[in-house]
């Protein structure tokens, strides 16, 4: 017995007690089992009173007393009831977090889907762990989104761990909730350090970036279609006799790549203060309007620029090592 109990500890004690098999995919729909009903303060306070009323109305035989007494306890009850009906049948749906940077708050968007005729106001919707919150209405046969704001502290994945839904609504005198964890996540970028990007050199491996525009002059050779690719280089004429995207070079293309190569970082910088470093080269040689690459041990992203390749980079970086 004492061996069952000290499994039944830490998340597996709350996915025992409130019936969660976290995480949870797809839509969430909040049956009556996973419905949650406490009196309040209030709640306590108004059943003393009510107790008062009826032990003072059996003393003195008073039969408006005891009118009294029961109207009030028979609009608790009722008021018990539409409180969890405030909450059950609800159905939660996850929605799509966009990336953020270490040190910034990542926005987690819910949909809360109400599926029968009548409104469900007063809920409020509290993520555990950073205690977020909002409160918000649901409209009949309709739909309310919120946005729960969770602290991103390093980079990576970070998921939406557990949330609580409440509401006490119409009196007040009880509490009803219930707790979900949705299959939710958002992607975490390296904090950026603002540094300026990797000098010139003669070698456009070693990250070389002598000339602010590429060559368009004199005609080099082919080389391998990239996305970042204007369509007005590509070798259309070899594209139709070979069906491989080839892509006209120019003189000065070489020397207009920059490489952000792990390489030439400096040694005494640790993995995190690294992957700083490169981030905010990304973004710098993006601004600048720079075709770049990025290079990583074990990973060579090749040049190219525009918010795909940005995007690329930085999640390179956000899951590098992971």
């Amino acid at each position: 017995m004492m061996k069952a109990l000290r499994t039944l500890t830490g998340p597996r004690l709350s996915a025992w007690f409130y019936g969660i098999r976290a995480p949870e995919r797809g839509p969430i729909t909040l049956g009556h089992r996973r419905v949650y009903i406490l009196p309040t303060r209030l709640g306590v306070m108004f059943a003393l009173t009510l107790l008062i009323m009826l032990v003072g109305s059996i003393n003195y035989v008073l039969s408006l007393g005891f009118m009294l007494t029961f109207l009030l306890a028979g609009m608790a009850l009722a008021g018990m009831v539409h409180t969890v009906r405030n909450l059950a049948r609800l159905t939660i749906v996850a929605g799509r977090a966009e990336p953020v940077f270490a040190g910034e708050a990542a926005q987690f968007r819910l949909f809360l889907e109400n599926p029968a005729p009548w409104e469900r106001p007063a809920i409020m919707v509290r993520h555990d762990a950073s205690g977020g919150q909002t409160v918000t209405n649901v409209p009949a046969s309709g739909s309310a989104d919120v946005v729960l704001p969770v602290p991103a502290a390093r980079r990576g994945w970070l998921a939406l761990t557990r949330v609580s839904l409440e509401t006490r609504y119409p009196l007040g005198l009880f509490r009803a909730w219930s707790h979900v964890q949705p299959d939710y996540r958002c992607l975490v970028y390296p904090r950026p350090e603002k540094a300026p990007l990797p000098p010139s050199s003669p070698d456009a491996s070693l990250g070389s970036r002598q000339a602010a525009a590429q060559g368009t002059d004199d005609y080099s050779g082919l080389r391998a279609y990239q996305p970042a690719d204007s369509p007005r280089h590509v070798a259309w004429k070899q594209v139709a006799r070979s069906n491989a995207m080839l892509t006209k070079q120019f003189t000065g293309d070489a020397s207009s790549e920059l490489w952000l190569d792990w390489s030439l970082l400096p040694a005494m910088l640790d993995l995190e203060a690294k992957l700083s470093r490169l981030a905010g080269w990304v973004l710098a040689a993006e601004d600048a309007g720079l075709r770049y690459g990025l290079r990583l041990p074990g990973t060579d992203l090749a040049p190219g620029h525009g918010d795909t390749h940005r995007t690329a980079c930085l999640t390179a970086l956000a899951l590098y090592g992971e």
